[in-house]
Order: structure tokens, then C-alpha cells, then sequence
């Protein structure tokens, strides 16, 4: 039987769902595939040594890796090379070995653009404020401007880095498309947008919590998640108390981990299946 090993590299992952994704995928297709997660947190590496962590991998025979939080840029260094998205972007969240080199990949922008093409089709983006301009925030930001936002409002604790992935996106997709602005500035900012998009790990279950005070919202906008553990966060929660049309992180983490296991292993998978699969698991407690 085919066999392939692959894993994920990130800190608080012990609740992933990908590991039983790409699994349950393999079964179907006949093949064995063993996935691990190496948690920098409980191995007590530091973010900016995921390159040993890559060397460890490339070395113990695995075939790739999928990154998340905090290490989707950082590892870029430690590649021999970048598909043109990747680059395009400055995140990796997928490394495929292959020939003796390490590839780095993004699946992140397809997944989202296919998330919410599907949950979100019909709603107004005219003005969208996205809070995260890190690894996440950058793919989710490219697939928003290419789905046909009309002007994009980025916040993050990091002033500087909203800036600098404004800049790279105006380069990209011209000028007025995109800005950047402190976290501080949030109320101003969402008084008149159509959408919100989460893009930081406050939510997950290693960082709970709002990341944003919820007097913020409206009834009028609709809010997007990308964290899809739990698939109902707290933000997500309060905005459909409100009358928001909200969209979880479960379509993303789905048609992002998709694209990767056909990158892994040359399959095509069957993404209804793992909707599926997704809401199955992530109903279970975490």
C-alpha cells in the first residue's frame, strides 16, 4: 500500500482537526497516510527555530508539512524554494519535500476565496475591515481583493506590519484597494463597513476569547472567522446574537487542507467528504 508521512508545525495545536482530515482522506483513496503534529509549544522550540524542526522532519523521511501560527513566515528561510503564490504572499502554510528540496506552498488563499464563495456569496463588500495582517491575515486579504472587495481596511496590533501588507497589496492590485490602521482604530473603521474578517488566533481554544470589544459590531455587517476550533468562537457567537450573517473557519480549514493533500500526495480529494468529516469532528468537544 502507498504510504505517505506528514504533520504540522505550530504552537497550541493539540486540538487540530487536520491530522483526522488528511487521515479519514487517505482512507478513501486506499492509501496510508500517518499525519503528526509537532507543537513548538510542547516541544519548547521557539518560533524562530522551526527551521531544526524542518531539517528533523526532512531527515525522519517526511513527505511534507503543513505550518500554522506563529511560523508561516518565519520558515520561508529555511526553503529551497517558493511556489509563486507563496511568494507572492511572504506565508507558507504548506512545505512539500520533494527531489532532496523543501517546496513552500499556500493554500490558505484558495481556501478562503472557495469558503466564501460559498457561505458568503451574495453579501456587499464595498468596505471590509480585516483585523490580522500576519501569515493568515496576508492570504485572506489577497483572496478578498481578488473576490472583488472594492476596499480593504486592515488592523493589527503591529501597526508597522498592517502598513507593509497594505503596501504590498496596492502593488498587487492597484492603488485605494487596501490600507492599514492600528487595532485602536477599529470603532472608526467598522462605523460604515459592510464586513468583518477575523484573522488572529484569539478564539481557538489555546486563545480564547473576543478580539474585538462586541459593542463594535452591527446587525447590518456580516463577519467571516478563520479559526474553525471551535467553529462557533466566541466573535462568531455574539455577531449571530446579533442578526450578523456569519461565516465560520470550517470551509477554509476544509478547501485549504484540500489543496494540501493533493500537494502531499497527487490526489484528487473529495471535499464534500471532508465538509463532512470537518463538521463531524469539530462538534466533538475539544
Amino acid at each position: 500500500m502507498t504510504s505517505y508521512l506528514t504533520g504540522l508545525i505550530g504552537s497550541g495545536i493539540g486540538p487540530s482537526l487536520s491530522p483526522a482530515l488528511h487521515e479519514r482522506e487517505a482512507d478513501r483513496h486506499g492509501v496510508r497516510l500517518v499525519y503528526r503534529t509537532l507543537d513548538i509549544d510542547v516541544l519548547g522550540i521557539a518560533p524562530e527555530d522551526v527551521g531544526e524542526l524542518l531539517r528533523a522532519a526532512r531527515r525522519l523521511g517526511f513527505d511534507g508539512l503543513n505550518i500554522t501560527h506563529p511560523c508561516k513566515q518565519l520558515v520561508i528561510e529555511h526553503l529551497d524554494e517558493l511556489a509563486p503564490e507563496a511568494a507572492g504572499l511572504g506565508a507558507v502554510n504548506t512545505v512539500v519535500f520533494s527531489g532532496g528540496r523543501a517546496i513552500g506552498h499556500n493554500t490558505d488563499v484558495t481556501g478562503f476565496a472557495q469558503s466564501f464563495a460559498r457561505g458568503l456569496r451574495d453579501v456587499p463588500t464595498e468596505h471590509v475591515v480585516q483585523l490580522g495582517a500576519g501569515g493568515a491575515g496576508a492570504a485572506v486579504a489577497h483572496a478578498l481583493l481578488t473576490l472583488g472587495v472594492d476596499r480593504l481596511t486592515l488592523l493589527d496590533t503591529d501597526p508597522a506590519r498592517a502598513d507593509r501588507l497594505a503596501g504590498a497589496l496596492t502593488e498587487r492590485f492597484g492603488p485605494g484597494r487596501a490600507s492599514g490602521a492600528a487595532v485602536a482604530d477599529a470603532p472608526g473603521h467598522l462605523a460604515d463597513a459592510d464586513g468583518l474578517v477575523h484573522a488572529t488566533p484569539t478564539g481557538m481554544a489555546a486563545h480564547p476569547g473576543m478580539p474585538l470589544p462586541a459593542e463594535l459590531l452591527r446587525p447590518a455587517m456580516w463577519v467571516a472567522e478563520v479559526v474553525y476550533r471551535p467553529l462557533e468562537t466566541e466573535l462568531l457567537r455574539q455577531a449571530a446574537a446579533l442578526g450578523c450573517r456569519t461565516l465560520d473557519g470550517g470551509g477554509m480549514a476544509v478547501f485549504q487542507a484540500a489543496d494540501a493533500f493533493r500537494l502531499f500526495t497527487g490526489l484528487e480529494p473529495h471535499t464534500e467528504h471532508m465538509l463532512t468529516d470537518l463538521a463531524r469532528l469539530a462538534a466533538t468537544p475539544v
